[in-house]
């Protein structure tokens, strides 16, 4: 779609500029007070379902003072709870130190090591010592396990600790409805790696919620191509997605073709090396296929053809493997973009066959700390899916390759400048960082607070 050719429902769906104060990324009140009025009521993604393989198996999942315990009960049924004792507060389940949080499998109970009070997996007190020392006072009510919202979606185990929420399904709407056909159920996790960073968990996911970055941040892939990239308010949630250059818009592919120069010979480096420099966003199989990509169509093929015999050359590929790619409605590819933000801290970069996903939450109270969380998915031949674990990799770490790491240098930077006497705001692109805008009125309806400034009437500042 041309910039210049928007069509009207495009437009009208453009924020005005606006401004958004600094308080959000570096009042420590702020952050204290994400944790009842944010933290408290959203749903969070925790896992996926593959991390519970059978009855018994659990998770912990950590946020601020919370610590919340998943378990598998049944086939398709799983439990939440606080992971915390009823009798004199201890948890249940430590996190191992160094670990992202604790997991397992095929236990019949949770016993607390402080005095031995256990816990059936639907979260009843089975055992208590002594237990007549309390002359009948304790009972099953007020010796189970508070309870948490728990419920699945795409693959992913989620939780709300608000006993009033919305049912999940809801509350994703219209992510969760344009998402399914990529069936990310399917995909299993190709590698996942988390690390510590000095910034606010809202700096991080906004180094990602946007595509206004790439000609600056990762200037390599310049040469590739102009890729203009929009973004747009979904309710409580964004996503964001590339333009198709003008001889691309029959297609309403969401892939990004190469299409500095050759067609042919841009799509084949830039698939090479976003696989070779980031093992993420892309397959093997598409790498393969697009390399073949000159000896197989002439010179000057129009972009619209070598889209269309490199995806389909794809697909028989992974067909042979076993490897079946899911049946989407170019409408609905297109739609989709690139990337969902899903309201507060969870990304899903979904494609044909392959899913780059982000979260970030705060590290305590601190709001110049914070985790971040990177995962990739995949449709593998059934009976070849990796098992993987999480691995703590911290920025420095030669495995991240090259191109995050352009984003992870921007983390502190922007943190520290935000500090700054001399900054009195962000201010998001309206058409390219809608996405960010969006994050934060959103926050101001949990947090209470006013949404972002309308940057227009301003007064400007002298320098």
């Amino acid at each position: 779609m041309n910039i210049t050719d928007r069509d009207k429902n495009a437009v009208e769906e453009l924020s005005a500029p606006v401004t958004i104060g600094v308080e959000a990324y570096i009042s420590p009140e702020y952050a204290r007070a994400e944790r009842d009025r944010l933290w408290r009521k959203v749903w969070q993604q925790v896992g996926r379902v593959e991390d519970l393989p059978e009855i018994g198996s659990y998770l912990t999942y950590d946020i601020l003072d919370d610590s919340i315990i998943v378990v598998r009960t049944g086939a398709d049924e799983y439990t939440a709870h606080h992971n915390v004792c009823m009798h004199r507060g201890r948890r249940l389940v430590d996190t191992p130190e160094g670990a992202k949080n604790a997991c397992g499998r095929a236990r019949k109970s949770f016993v607390c090591g402080f005095h031995g009070w256990t816990y059936g997996l639907d979260g009843a007190c089975i055992h208590i010592p002594e237990q007549q020392d309390w002359q009948g006072a304790l009972t099953p009510g007020n010796t189970r396990l508070r309870a948490v919202n728990v419920d699945t979606w795409g693959g992913w185990v989620w939780i709300n600790m608000d006993p009033d929420c919305e049912p999940l399904r809801d509350y994703l709407e219209p992510a969760a409805g344009m998402l399914d056909p990529f069936e990310l159920q399917n995909m299993r996790c190709k590698w996942r790696k988390w690390l510590h960073f000095d910034c606010n968990w809202k700096v991080a996911m906004e180094a990602f919620n946007e595509t206004y970055h790439v000609a600056t941040t990762h200037p390599q892939f310049n040469k590739f191509g102009d890729f203009r990239g929009w973004a747009k308010a979904q309710g409580k949630h964004s996503n964001i997605g590339y333009e198709a250059p003008k001889d691309l818009e029959k297609t309403k592919s969401k892939i990004r073709l190469g299409t500095g120069g050759d067609a042919r010979v841009s799509t084949a480096e830039m698939q090479l090396y976003t696989l070779q420099e980031t093992n993420a966003t892309t397959t093997k199989t598409l790498v393969d296929a697009a390399l073949r990509l000159v000896d197989e169509l002439p010179e000057g093929t129009p972009p619209d053809q070598v889209l269309e015999h490199w995806l389909n050359s794809a697909r028989r590929d992974d067909a042979a493997r076993g490897v079946i790619w899911p049946t989407i409605d170019p409408e609905v590819l297109g739609k989709s973009g690139t990337a969902w933000q899903i309201f507060p801290n969870f990304q899903i970069g979904q494609g044909l066959t392959s899913a780059l996903c982000y979260s970030a939450r705060p590290c305590g109270y601190n709001p110049d700390k914070c985790t971040f969380e990177v995962s990739v998915y995949e449709l593998f031949p059934k009976g070849e899916e990796p098992q993987t674990q999480w691995e703590y990799t911290p920025a420095g770490d030669p495995r991240w390759l090259s191109v995050l790491p352009q984003d992870f240098s921007n983390m502190a930077a922007v943190q520290q400048g935000m500090k700054s006497l001399g900054f009195p705001g962000t201010k998001p692109n309206p058409y390219r960082e809608r996405s960010t805008a969006n994050l934060h009125r959103q926050l101001a309806k949990y947090m209470g607070t006013g949404e972002p400034r309308t940057l227009a009437g301003e007064n400007d500042r002298e320098s």
